[in-house]
């Protein structure tokens, strides 16, 4: 979450600056902030797409616009007016586009961000706060902090009640997912390379945000030894993990790899067990790293344990698709969903 300071320092912003005077509420963020909450929050400015993923699922009337375009594919499957609202620009994140001045005219009740919470990211809330006088709240962006988040977002649009249906369903689904995993032994758990990319040579270290589902469910990331977020590696490497399964997001990858003779020799091609997340409208695994992320871990769970998990996809699908992305699919649109195609 980096963002572009010297919209911060202008001049031409601090002249938009209006003071905010309706406060009816003080309400602590993930960071331990205590921020002044408007007596109603209308209008939220989402600093990056984990933040615009969440909103979405929770209240979408209450989302300005969304931080980078919607293609038309990811549309079919949202709410008839999901794609109607602007793209605005994004504060954090790898090409933050959203410029101060038009934050402010944008009027937003209340600035939102969610991904990690460190110091560099407390900075920057404090700083545009203080320079717009809009309240700017930093949620937990980790995947097992999705249900206090929910309800931490319920707390900060005035909601609880609504956050709570939310909640419930990511504590059942993550309860659910995790007493089965622990009868799993240990001999039993694969070891997992995630390809991201169009050679499937980008890949998420050992505590990487962009791996958290593949851990929660006890596999082995074979990148774990090193410490850290998304980088490239060699197919070298890969050849040297030899993984049990692959996961990629990336659809040119996936049907490549399956003839590419540098890839032959790797146990999970050699055994079939190449796999094509699904990533419409957001990723199942990862891309962004948001609440997609719930009904991705079914997806991952059966694909990783298939006996442990005989559930068929498409009801969780639709019943998913209905709660957090406003739409209920066709059986048509549930299976191009399932296949990764898009």
């Amino acid at each position: 979450m980096l963002f572009d300071r010297r919209a911060l320092l202008s001049g031409a912003a601090a002249t938009l600056l209006a003071p905010r005077v309706a406060r009816a509420a003080a309400v602590s963020d993930d960071a331990g902030r205590t921020i002044q909450i408007p007596a109603k929050v209308e209008r939220v400015f989402t600093a990056g797409p984990p933040a615009a993923i969440l909103l979405y699922t929770f209240a979408p009337e209450l989302l300005i616009g969304w931080p980078n375009p919607r293609r038309p594919e990811e549309c079919e499957l949202m709410a008839a007016d999901a794609c109607s609202k602007p793209q605005v620009g994004r504060i954090t994140g790898r090409g933050n586009t959203a410029n101060l001045e038009v934050v402010l005219q944008l009027k937003p009740d209340l600035i939102l961000d969610v991904g990690y919470i460190s110091d560099t990211y407390i900075s920057l809330a404090n700083r545009v706060q203080e320079q717009t006088g809009i309240p700017y709240a930093l949620l937990d962006g980790k995947f097992d902090a999705m249900v206090s988040t929910y309800r931490k977002l319920g707390a900060l649009t005035g909601r609880p009640d609504q956050a709570e249906g939310f909640a419930r369903y990511a504590e059942q689904t993550m309860t659910t997912i995790k007493q089965r995993i622990a009868k799993i032994p240990e001999s039993e758990r694969p070891r997992v390379y995630y390809g991201r990319g169009p050679r499937g040579l980008e890949t998420g270290l050992g505590g990487s945000i962009n791996m958290e589902t593949i851990e929660f469910l006890g596999a082995h990331n074979v990148a774990a030894e090193r410490k850290g977020g998304i980088v490239n590696v060699s197919v070298e490497q890969v050849l040297a993990w030899n993984p049990d399964v692959i996961i990629t997001i990336d659809g040119g990858f996936a049907a490549s790899v399956r003839n590419d003779p540098l890839w032959a020799p790797i146990k999970a091609v050699q055994s079939g067990r190449v796999h094509l997340s699904p990533h419409l409208p957001f990723g199942w695994v990862d891309f962004p790293p948001s609440v997609n992320r719930l009904i991705g871990l079914w997806w991952l769970a059966k694909v990783l344990y298939p006996e442990q998990f005989p559930e068929d996809l498409k009801p969780l699908t639709r019943d998913f698709y209905t709660q957090f992305y406003h739409k209920t699919l066709t059986d048509a649109q549930i299976e191009s969903v399932l296949s990764g195609r898009g």
